[in-house]
């Protein structure tokens, strides 16, 4: 048997993140790995080598004297950096083709949505209003995209595919062919003001927490064909300040948004966004992690990791992804 059991903490609730799903599938592609679902009553602490978690409870992982390595089944990894007894051992995020394009077809859906005035046109159907608006083209439209890693690149080259103009904004510098790129707190105003439709693809890190507030949104553009510019929000929940969000949709410096993460998941009842007329609302579900797809990744880094390789896509606890 292979040296060193698998660990899973899941903590979901849905579907999706059912603990038996996941079990089922790493126990098909980690051979005569052992692999346990916490809790587990049964198990010796010390057998576990590797975790494989989502939203683990602080502290769940301090339990595990021998983990060598933790891999978080989705993409952001703020939660689990907020543990202050996490193991100082190499944090792995996943990283896969399949989350990646998912990803981006959230991000097109949404950007032609918003370009195509469907709100306009969904609200005149049930309406039963016969009034088509001028429709413009895509190349008169700029999609600035916050966060240019392995996310933020494929979708800006898919939106570039379809038509719009494409600009992006990082931390750092970056190149990504028929982008135009910005970087820094320096560049950050004028990647906002020819930006119509904004796209926040970023980490949450305490650089970013809040990010999307009244002041940034100001700076957006208000002289294109859309008028009022649109956010779409599939980072992270702490990235946005709700209530500025709100507040700047009633008032007209925000035209319309699409949110897919919130500070508070699953999204109280009561909240204003499930009624606001100019919200478009999804679950959290932008970039599905695949357990088939994930399970593969994972089981392939541990081998590769025990005969001696390098571990792909591992955090840097300092920048915080």
């Amino acid at each position: 048997m292979n040296e060193g059991a698998l660990a899973l903490l899941i903590h979901g609730g849905t579907d999706n993140w059912s603990p038996e799903r996941w079990k089922s599938r790493f126990d098909e592609v980690c051979g005569d790995r052992r692999v346990v679902r916490l809790p587990d009553p049964a198990l010796d602490p010390a057998e576990v080598h590797y975790a494989a978690v989502w939203k683990p409870a602080p502290g769940e992982l301090a339990a595990f004297a021998n983990l060598r390595v933790i891999f978080n089944l989705g993409a952001g990894v703020d939660a689990l950096m907020a543990d202050s007894s996490l193991p100082d051992v190499p944090l792995v995020r996943v990283a896969v083709g399949d989350l990646t394009g998912r990803m981006t077809e959230y991000v097109v859906l949404h950007a032609l949505m918003h370009h195509r005035q469907e709100l306009y046109l969904r609200a005149s159907q049930r309406e039963r209003r016969w009034q088509p608006k001028s429709q413009w083209p895509a190349s008169a439209v700029t999609v600035g995209i916050m966060g240019l890693g392995t996310l933020g690149s494929d979708a800006a080259d898919a939106l570039r595919r379809v038509g719009f103009r494409v600009a992006g904004w990082s931390r750092s510098a970056r190149r990504v062919e028929g982008v135009e790129c910005f970087h820094g707190q320096a560049q950050l105003e004028p990647f906002l003001r020819r930006t119509d439709i904004l796209v926040c693809l970023l980490p949450l890190t305490p650089e970013t927490r809040q990010i999307l507030n009244r002041d940034l949104f100001a700076q957006l553009n208000r002289d294109g064909p859309i008028g009022a510019p649109v956010l779409i929000n599939a980072g992270r929940g702490g990235l946005q300040n709700e209530p500025d969000i709100l507040a700047c949709l009633d008032d007209g410096t925000l035209g319309a948004v699409s949110l897919d993460v919130f500070c508070n998941e699953p999204l109280p009842a009561d909240s204003p966004f499930w009624v606001h007329p100019k919200v478009v609302l999804t679950p959290h579900n932008a970039a599905d992690t695949d357990p088939d797809e994930i399970s593969k990744y994972v089981a392939h880094q541990i081998e590769r990791f025990e005969a001696g390789g390098e571990l792909e896509n591992v955090v840097d606890r300092k920048r915080g992804y």
